[in-house]
């Protein structure tokens, strides 16, 4: 999974990425304000430490997320190709707002995030419009040459996204078919990804509750509730302290601010959320590793994201739950329980599973 991080000037962007991924931009000399910054996040999973407790393997692999940190965004940036590039390769945004005051860092007008969702929104839209006409002119000329039922549904989604995109509808929440969404695949289209707005509020004695209620506060229940969107909060500067720290410390530290976890494992389980992702195991001596596939993903589809051999050759998997493994105590127990099934083809992998593949390779 591959998530552009975008946002205006002085919202806490680039801190935000660097926390994620631990990157220390200062080391890599980026002396292009243009250069995008990638990085990857291992993704926090609880029921894999449990797993890994059980098991003591020599190995224990998280599920990774690759971000990718822009330049801040606006019109001027957005007829910049390089910068293009790297958001319309990715598989979803992140939207980061600037919801604290802090005189030492220079801000245009007053705090509004709902202001700023709509000028960024805006610029994407009217990126994406530009393609769009583009592309309608080519498919018109084409079809003055020849018609075919292939371009002519070309035509028409393209004139569908363009009365969208005219009417300030980002193209995430018009409506397609799954042969319209592979038709339009290709142009990656920066306002059809899916949006996860991130608040970056202030710290505060009651920053527990603040983040709870931020959404709310700033008003952005209705956009967060559109389709293909999503809305969280973090606080930048208290994720920067907890970076620094161990677990034990990490763990007394949010406690003061009456948090149970950290608000960087929000967001990245919003982006699963809003992506359609879910985790599945698999579990051993040698290794324990979390494994990432669409929801809905059937049994031979997870067994080629570990090797596409696997996929080729599927026969069986056993299966069982996460927290019904432990309960057992052992794969052994579990199957003297009758908890671990054999499934079969058309077994529709469930967030949490341990997976053991038999196969015939």
């Amino acid at each position: 999974m591959k998530t552009g991080i975008i946002g205006l000037p002085q919202v806490g962007k680039t801190s935000l990425f660097r926390i994620l991924t631990g990157a220390k931009l200062e080391e890599h000399g980026y002396s292009n304000p243009r250069e995008a910054h990638i990085g990857v996040a291992r993704v926090p999973d609880e029921r894999l430490e449990k797993l890994s407790a059980l098991y003591s393997p020599k190995k224990t692999t998280f599920a990774n997320v690759e971000y990718v940190d822009v330049a801040a965004i606006g019109q001027e940036a957005l007829k910049e190709s390089a910068y293009l590039g790297n958001l319309r390769n990715v598989d979803a945004l992140i939207h980061v707002l600037r919801a604290f005051e802090d005189d030492a860092i220079p801000h245009v007008g007053p705090i509004d995030p709902l202001r700023d969702i709509k000028n960024v929104e805006f610029d994407l839209m009217l990126s994406d419009l530009g393609q769009v006409e583009k592309r309608l002119e080519r498919v018109e000329k084409d079809l003055r040459k020849m018609r075919s039922s292939e371009l002519e549904q070309e035509h028409a989604l393209l004139l569908r996204s363009k009365e969208a995109l005219e009417k300030e509808q980002p193209l995430r929440e018009l409506e397609m078919t799954p042969e319209e969404k592979k038709l339009i695949k290709g142009f990656m289209f920066l306002s059809q990804k899916p949006m996860l707005y991130v608040l970056n509020v202030g710290e505060s004695a009651s920053l527990g509750a603040d983040l709870e209620t931020a959404v709310s506060r700033f008003k952005l229940d209705s956009v967060a509730h559109r389709p293909n969107a999503g809305a969280t909060a973090i606080c930048g500067k208290v994720e920067a302290e907890l970076a620094e720290m161990e677990d034990e410390e990490a763990a007394d530290f949010l406690s003061s601010y009456g948090l149970k976890e950290s608000g960087l494992v929000r967001l990245i389980r919003k982006s699963y959320e809003l992506l359609g992702l879910i985790s599945f195991f698999t579990a051993g001596e040698d290794e324990c590793r979390a494994w990432t596939v669409p929801t809905g993903a059937k049994a031979p589809q997870a067994a080629g994201v570990i090797h596409t051999d696997l996929e080729h050759h599927f026969i069986r998997a056993e299966t069982i739950r996460w927290d019904a493994l432990l309960e057992a105590g052992s794969e052994a127990a579990a199957r003297a329980r009758g908890t671990l099934r054999l499934e079969g083809k058309e077994y529709v992998v469930q967030d949490g599973d341990v997976l053991h593949i038999r196969h015939s390779g």
